[in-house]
């Protein structure tokens, strides 16, 4: 398998696994609203250098949200956007000067707390939910999709409560993804990150992300708004705990 081989420094039967998984994650994303991400960058740590690993999963996240976006652009909220633009920008120039990371684990935890708390708790206030509000998980989510690249969940979670209709929680948290995962070029770049080697397969990737977002949206219409909710809330739970249980890990809690 010659051609598979060339796509990037990883075995062939690896890059294929990858391209199929791009294809199945892309599928979940587009039917439940979020999720494929998180999953993503999960495979991906088992193979992929640690060097490579965030910005890689970052372009092909960038791909299959254009993708989503694209097919979706009718429902989405612009002002949300409007709103959450501005704080993308502070977080990935945050991002590329930032020299002091927290402890490994602290931001899991702290990923998994938000999301449960605005799934399960009190909800959040007008004001959480207001243009400030949007443009300061702008600017927190992309500062962290840069550092551990798990963001989604966080987003995910923030818009849920913004929105009503499934077509418009997977179409703005589409574009608001698209603006986060783009600055990531710019972030690594500037960080000397070579992405010419994995070009090839970011590419086959995204590709198979188109085709995987095509099924999920067919299967996201025919679900009724009640088991969208219920699916997407689950989604998201049980991400922000097995976020808790990794870094829980990572600070050395005994959870082994």
């Amino acid at each position: 398998m010659p051609l598979l081989e060339s796509l990037s420094p990883l075995a062939a039967s690896l890059n294929l696994l990858l391209i199929l998984l791009s294809m199945l994650t892309s599928a979940f994303t587009a039917a439940v609203g979020a999720g494929g991400g998180v999953l993503m960058i999960m495979a991906l740590a088992q193979v992929m250098p640690a060097a490579a690993l965030i910005p890689v999963h970052g372009m092909v996240q960038l791909g299959s949200n254009v993708g989503r976006t694209v097919m979706t652009w009718r429902h989405i909220d612009r002002m949300t956007l409007a709103a959450f633009l501005p704080g993308v920008a502070l977080g990935a120039l945050a991002a590329a000067w930032l020299l002091i990371r927290l402890p490994a684990g602290v931001l899991e935890l702290c990923i998994a707390a938000f999301v449960l708390f605005t799934l399960w708790g009190p909800g959040l206030s007008g004001r959480a939910l207001g243009r400030v509000g949007t443009l300061i998980v702008g600017a927190v989510t992309t500062l962290l999709s840069s550092l551990v690249g798990a963001s989604g969940p966080v987003v995910a979670a923030f818009i849920k409560q913004r929105q009503t209709g499934r077509l418009a929680k997977v179409a703005t948290f589409s574009a608001c993804m698209v603006a986060q995962h783009l600055t990531k070029a710019f972030v690594f770049g500037m960080a000397g990150f070579v992405f010419h080697d994995w070009l090839a397969l970011m590419l086959a990737m995204v590709a198979a992300g188109f085709l995987g977002t095509w099924l999920g949206l067919r299967l996201l219409h025919r679900l009724s708004e009640r088991r969208f909710d219920a699916l997407f809330r689950w989604a998201l739970t049980l991400l922000a705990l097995r976020l808790a249980w990794l870094g829980a890990q990572n600070l050395g809690l005994g959870l082994d």
